[in-house]
């Protein structure tokens, strides 16, 4: 049996993982998902990175490399250079999205498609009766580049210091631990992501908080999407990536002012929110268009992936 070996660097929330585990599974492909020290313990056929930096591989298997995000402040520009200049030539690459690709600029021959983010299909993970626990829910990373003590503060002192925030998170201690006597900010995580979707619909609002600088403002923001496959009204700060979403799936939000002046529970609840279009954004619909089954079937004659 064909093997895939996804190589999980455990440095982000790397869902996409899980969801490709399930996509090659249902079509009778074995995967495997490992660390970088474990990527020699056993043979297979593909291995799949996500970068990160990949300076030696094993050209007895088909290698492909995939790229999430771009690389963030301090000095972007110089790690992404960087990464181009260590990193190995695999026989595929992947990207997020065409900004994340732009950054790169490769020349070269090597064949590549984009794989954005993904939603389950369907509704069976939406939970209509469900309670309550929370007024609003963060889902993702706190780490210091997205500024996030400026929100935090409408909860401690602020217009919202009587309204609940959770925050789904993980690498959260030394903001959990500035936070501790906040009372309406609760911290969890990391939990697995099946579970994700129950702990985002215990709230009443989904916070899409984002800062309007590069890397961020031009990628995709997978928990803004989260929230709307859960169906639920998303506060979001005002960015190019979120307002070319409006205009192509449609959708209404509650735009934060940079300031967060705006950020009080009267404006909030008397805004009309409404959801976008997900159809095209199923997790298979992503793996498909992106060309790495196209590729997948040319380099192993007799795999087909019919829909």
């Amino acid at each position: 049996m064909m093997t895939i070996r996804f190589i999980h660097p455990h440095k982000a929330f790397l869902p996409e993982i899980i969801a490709y585990v399930d996509f090659f599974t249902a079509h009778g492909i074995n995967t495997e998902v490992v660390s970088r020290a474990e990527v020699h313990n056993s043979a297979c056929e593909v291995e799949w990175h996500f970068l990160g930096q990949h300076s030696r591989r094993n050209k007895a298997v088909i290698t492909i490399h995939e790229y999430a995000s771009a690389s963030v402040p301090p000095l972007s520009t110089l790690k992404d250079r960087i990464k181009k200049l260590i990193n190995t030539r695999p026989d595929y690459r992947i990207f997020n999205n065409d900004y994340v690709q732009h950054q790169f600029q490769w020349n070269d021959a090597i064949p590549f498609g984009i794989r954005n983010y993904g939603i389950p299909p369907g509704t069976d993970h939406l939970l209509p009766g469900i309670q309550k626990q929370y007024d609003f829910v963060y889902v993702g990373t706190v780490d210091k580049g997205r500024n996030l003590e400026l929100l935090f503060n409408c909860f401690t002192k602020g217009a919202l210091k009587e309204r609940s925030l959770l925050v789904l998170s993980r690498a959260y201690n030394a903001l959990s631990a500035a936070y501790a006597g906040t009372a309406n900010i609760t911290f969890k995580g990391p939990v697995p992501y099946h579970e994700v979707y129950t702990h985002i619909q215990q709230a009443k609002y989904g916070i899409n908080y984002m800062p309007d600088i590069v890397p961020y403002n031009q990628q995709t923001s997978a928990k803004f999407l989260d929230y709307a496959a859960c169906r639920m009204p998303v506060v979001t700060t005002d960015y190019a990536w979120v307002r070319q979403f409006q205009n192509n799936y449609g959708g209404s939000y509650f735009y934060l002012q940079p300031d967060l002046k705006n950020f009080t529970w009267e404006k909030i609840n008397n805004f009309s929110y409404a959801q976008p279009d997900l159809s095209s954004w199923t997790w298979e619909k992503q793996i498909r268009s992106c060309g790495v089954l196209t590729f997948l079937e040319s380099k192993f004659p007799g795999l087909k992936f019919s829909v």
